[in-house]
């Protein structure tokens, strides 16, 4: 018997986290091919000890083709942790494109270095050792960047905005990831430095002239998080 297709609503049903991380492995099995390279990042990382906090799959090619899309040549990441994101967003670079990704950790450095050789993206991505906001504050602010990501300590979200602010072109795209954090960020009975960091960003974003932003909630195989989305005005 042909299986009977209904042509009404879709009626809504409760889902988990398994039902998200289902639809995002099936999406994807469609979308984006394996990649021995990224999966040599990964197992590289595990090995090494490094946390399990990598930005997902789709979240990784989102990135990558949203620098595609404004021709991204310079992109600025704040929290390498292994090379992961480094990797998707030094492919979206033209021959002459540069990143430059910082990281407090000289370990987690290290792996990352190990991983964007292995990468072929070694000539293209440069690897700063320090604090992230001091080395933001070091940047000269003349030659501008066209993206910006930020996935670091989310107590310092305001400051590596504001910075990421005076280093970004007119026009250019600033990330902030992990700005959902299960909803927490919206439930007034959840604190913690965390979620207090995300809270303090979205204060300090509202009515700022110089951006224009939103956020986006991304739900799949990893977590319920979400990034802000800004535009430099």
């Amino acid at each position: 018997m042909a299986q009977q297709i209904s042509s009404g609503k879709q009626k809504p049903k409760a889902t988990t986290i398994e039902d998200w991380a289902r639809s995002d492995v099936y999406h994807n099995s469609f979308l984006i091919p394996q990649d021995s390279v990224l999966d040599a990042a990964l197992k590289n990382s595990a090995a090494n000890g490094l946390p399990e906090i990598a930005v997902s799959v789709s979240q990784g090619k989102f990135l990558q083709l949203h620098a595609r899309a404004i021709q991204a040549k310079r992109i600025l990441e704040v929290g390498t942790l292994g090379g992961y994101s480094t990797i998707w967003l030094g492919r979206a670079l033209p021959e002459d494109g540069e990143l430059i990704t910082l990281e407090i950790s000289s370990k987690h450095a290290k792996v990352a270095e190990e991983n964007l050789s292995n990468a072929g993206l070694s000539s293209k991505c440069k690897i700063i050792v320090g604090p992230g906001h001091e080395s933001m504050v070091e940047l000269p602010s003349e030659k501008k960047f066209d993206f910006i990501f930020i996935d670091a300590d989310k107590p310092s979200n305001v400051k590596y905005f504001t910075e990421a602010k005076r280093l970004i072109r007119k026009g250019g795209v600033i990330i902030v990831d992990n700005v959902v954090r299960f909803g927490r960020v919206a439930d007034p009975e959840q604190s913690d430095p965390n979620i207090e960091g995300v809270r303090s960003l979205l204060n300090a974003l509202k009515g700022d002239k110089d951006v224009d932003a939103t956020t986006i909630a991304t739900v799949g195989e990893k977590a319920y998080d979400g990034f802000i989305y800004a535009i430099r005005n």
